[in-house]
């Protein structure tokens, strides 16, 4: 089989300019929710504090079950 390492290059190069703005999307998405995140936790310490704590003991009794 005879391998071409242009041809590689441009599909290589190709496949990165198709991922680049998805790549880019998902990372903006990711700090959009991060912002909501932090301002959600911001204006709700307590509530987010017991919901951790919830979420601690429930995973603490499922994992001593092993």
């Amino acid at each position: 089989m005879d391998v071409n390492p242009q041809h590689l290059q441009d599909k290589a190069r190709q496949l990165q300019e198709n991922m680049l703005p998805q790549i880019e999307e998902a990372r903006r998405n990711l700090e959009d929710m991060n912002t909501r995140v932090v301002s959600f936790i911001r204006a709700n310490p307590g509530t987010c504090l017991l919901g951790a704590v919830a979420v601690g003991f429930i995973i603490g009794r499922i994992a001593s079950r092993r």
